[in-house]
């Protein structure tokens, strides 16, 4: 006997995509809201007592779940549309266990604002995409610089301080700056006495307008968007307006499936400067990208040329883009060259594009990519959010029929991903077991 909740649980978990593919996708995508600026928001909102307010957000699996987090910590909220509102008033309770967590790996930043907050925080390790090791050191010793004493108890992280004090903190590690790290210790640092300077912070979008979120709230942080943040620690926040901003991770897998599907497609509401190094690539591959008053558009035909890739930290190339691009270059005749150079390991979806007809071999963090004619639609499997978006692309372009099961994931990232596509052209379905 299921209850209500568990019920719910497993439909969404059974949930799939049934795609016939092989239709040139022609028309308007409108972006919207980056969760991964959305997730580090929302945690940051809880360092006052005042209401914030964060507009443009999305229906993602990822942001509820941050949400449930924080009202099990004490928080309330309130969602109108696209627009969260956001009271931590009553936020006092400083365990978040792992029951949340382990949904998503974004959970592990209530650490930083529980220290910044309380002054102490029992976390549990958190989960999120199976992508390969991805370790949090850098966050822990980025806390602990900055006066934090920690350890580890049964797969928790119990952190407590007397006081925070800014410091000088070197954040980056053997594949180059740290996002979650960089937030981390942002949101400790805002309310630490004194000054905090972080080398090599992550350049990423999302830190640019955390620091901007962090700063309408009373905080003093320099340099957003440069290796160095220099923090001048205050007593109090206060609460905020913020509009977040057009997701860049989204905007690209729709390019790309313009581009795979060899079609015309009108990105709407996206940042350009956020895109730059995708859309020189698709250049290079031979699309034809043309800006607009309202946005990008994307054409594609026969013949496309292979490239080599290295992802890398903004401004390089998104290692989160790299299986939407992998798709796109399995259907380019030659030979492809993908070298991952943030997350090595981030290649679980190769083995399932291999079903659809690919010829991908993988070597430690290279993937060499030989192009075939067509894809051939197969079931296949998402085993994490990006590769769920890589294999649903690879299904608009295949012929016959493909079906992505476990699109559970891909909900965590993308807002109404079938329906999007289904306004521009595509064969594709939710389906329910």
């Amino acid at each position: 006997m299921y209850s209500v909740v568990q019920i719910k649980i497993k439909r969404v978990i059974m949930d799939k995509f049934v795609i016939n593919g092989g239709k040139p996708l022609e028309g308007e995508i409108e972006i919207s809201g980056a969760k991964n600026e959305a997730l580090p928001l929302t945690v940051a909102s809880i360092l006052t007592d005042d209401v914030s307010i964060i507009s443009n957000i999305s229906d993602l699996a990822d942001l509820r779940s941050m949400i449930s987090l924080l009202e099990v910590l004490g928080v309330k909220s309130e969602i109108k549309g696209n627009v969260l509102r956001i009271d931590p008033s009553g936020c006092d309770g400083y365990e978040a266990p792992y029951d949340l967590v382990r949904k998503m790996r974004a959970s592990v930043y209530v650490l930083g604002a529980l220290l910044g907050r309380l002054g102490r925080a029992k976390v549990s390790f958190p989960g999120g995409c199976v992508i390969g090791t991805r370790p949090i050191d850098l966050h822990l010793m980025g806390l602990e610089k900055l006066g934090a004493r920690i350890k580890i108890e049964h797969g928790y992280i119990i952190a407590d301080a007397d006081k925070l004090v800014g410091t000088e903190i070197f954040l980056s590690g053997i594949h180059g700056p740290s996002v979650g790290a960089t937030v981390n210790v942002m949101l400790a640092a805002v309310k630490a006495e004194g000054v905090t300077v972080i080398k090599e912070a992550s350049c990423e979008p999302q830190i640019t307008e955390l620091a901007d979120f962090l700063n309408s709230m009373g905080a003093k942080i320099e340099g957003a968007g440069t290796p160095v943040l220099i923090i001048h620690g205050v007593k109090e926040l206060h609460g905020a307006k913020h509009e977040v901003i057009p997701d860049r991770i989204e905007a690209a897998t729709y390019m790309i499936a313009g581009v795979i599907t060899r079609g015309n497609l009108l990105i709407k509401n996206c940042i350009v400067k956020h895109l730059e190094a995708v859309i020189e690539k698709l250049r290079e591959i031979g699309a034809e990208i043309t800006y607009e008053d309202d946005g990008v558009r994307v054409k594609a035909k026969d013949p496309l040329k292979p490239v080599n890739i290295r992802t890398a930290p903004f401004p390089g190339f998104p290692t989160d883009v790299q299986p939407q691009i992998m798709s796109l270059l399995a259907t380019v005749p030659g030979i492809s060259v993908i070298t991952e150079g943030v997350y090595p390991d981030r290649f679980i979806h190769v083995s399932e594009l291999n079903r659809m007809g690919a010829d991908i071999k993988v070597d430690n963090a290279v993937a060499v990519v030989k192009g075939v004619e067509k894809l051939s639609g197969a079931p296949v499997m998402a085993s994490e959010l990006r590769g769920g978006a890589g294999l649903v692309l690879a299904g608009l372009s295949a012929i016959n029929q493909t079906v992505v099961s476990r699109v559970y994931h891909i909900d965590r990232g993308y807002e109404s991903m079938e329906k999007k596509l289904a306004n521009v052209g595509a064969d594709i379905k939710r389906v329910s077991e």
